[in-house]
């Protein structure tokens, strides 16, 4: 707060007090309100609200900080509660002790929190400034501010709890389509832990970077041999690992302390050294597994959808041709129809083959056709 502010310590009628329109914090637990109004009924407001004046309003004083106990006050049948007066402070300066009275309390929400330092972003503040005012680290304030991206089916998941802080941060990078896939397949318990979850929206976040899977060009067959003597190596290497190394772990783990450190004697350090190390590599390696096994969900995930999506387009354009035949049929190409022989064509072409006799004329008509001529000369011979 700035120099020119004045604190005062007075009882103000509640009537006289209204609630901050732009309170950072919306959601109030039921349950927790009507435990802090038995309280109140039981011992009175121990802590006053916080308000400053406000000057041509219905009300002459506006909530800084509060909110919860003024409901309870109201709810307990209190018309008189005690409260400190801030006068002079700015909108700003009024907002920032709002967020400083709710930043810290379990009962705000995650949302409402990131909701909150954008205000102050908006304001001009920097994330550095933010959290050297509320006693945060810049990287706390920087990932609250990215859970804003997140659409808000997603993001009244993190504000039930369904959604962890963590997990909430690596979904809100992905685009909304992508965030729903992570956070159904989340909630309804598709992975064994968060950080598999996450290594799964790290995958399909992989999976946007890329133009297309199915655009990716084919490998050569050198690339082909290259990626089958990995997969040998790698398989071959991990098969000793199961054949040896783990019935090796089990047996030892069935030992008692006391028995090692005789069996073992002076190599016990070395072997504690060894195992140290293969405890470390095997982290590192399952940690790796972890992340390939995400990229492999997205990528399923991904021609899953794509594979949706050409079902539903065919669907769409049959259902279309099935509505409108006469409207298929006439995008029928013109081409096709024009080589379709026509039965009347045909007919007409047969006819114009056959030779017509010609229209008898005058001279023509004299001349008797020769077995005529025949016929009349055996007669006259009889």
């Amino acid at each position: 707060m700035t120099d020119t502010s004045k604190v005062a310590f007075i009882n103000i009628k509640i009537s006289q007090i209204a609630p901050n329109p732009e309170q950072p914090r919306k959601f109030f637990s039921e349950e927790a309100q009507q435990e802090l109004t038995a309280s109140i009924k039981e011992n009175g407001l121990l802590q006053p609200v916080v308000v400053r004046p406000v000057e041509g309003a219905k009300v002459p004083y506006m909530l800084i900080a509060g909110e919860r106990r003024w409901r309870s006050c109201k709810a307990a049948g209190l018309e008189v509660i005690p409260a400190k007066v801030v006068e002079g402070a700015s909108e700003e300066e009024a907002y920032v002790l709002s967020i400083a009275e709710n930043v810290n309390r379990a009962d705000m929400t995650i949302m409402e929190e990131a909701g909150a330092y954008a205000d102050l972003k908006a304001a001009g503040w920097t994330p550095a400034k933010i959290a050297k005012q509320f006693g945060k680290t810049e990287t706390h304030i920087t990932w609250r501010l990215g859970l804003l991206t997140l659409r808000p089916e997603v993001a009244e998941m993190v504000d039930n709890g369904q959604i962890k802080n963590n997990l909430a941060w690596h979904i809100a990078q992905l685009n909304p389509a992508n965030q729903m896939v992570a956070a159904m397949r989340y909630v309804r318990g598709d992975f064994d832990s968060e950080a598999e979850a996450q290594h799964f929206a790290n995958g399909l976040k992989l999976m946007e970077q890329q133009t297309s899977l199915t655009n990716e060009k084919a490998p050569t067959a050198e690339e082909q041999e290259t990626r089958k003597k990995a997969k040998a190596k790698a398989k071959d290497g991990l098969g000793k690992a199961e054949e040896v190394l783990i019935p090796l772990l089990e047996e030892l783990a069935e030992k008692k302390p006391e028995d090692l450190a005789v069996i073992l004697g002076d190599d016990l350090s070395r072997h504690v050294r060894v195992v140290g190390r293969l405890y470390a590599k095997v982290q590192m390696v399952r940690n790796l597994l972890s992340k390939a096994q995400g990229i492999q969900r997205a990528m399923e995930a991904e021609f899953n959808k794509a594979a949706i999506e050409v079902q539903q387009e065919a669907a769409a354009k049959k259902a279309e041709v099935e509505a409108k035949p006469e409207a298929a049929e006439a995008e029928m190409p013109k081409a096709k129809e024009a080589a379709k022989p026509r039965p009347t064509a045909k007919k007409t072409a047969a006819k114009s083959t056959i030779a017509k006799p010609a229209a008898p004329t005058a001279t023509t008509a004299k001349v008797p056709a020769p077995r005529t001529v025949a016929k009349k000369a055996a007669t006259a011979a009889k």
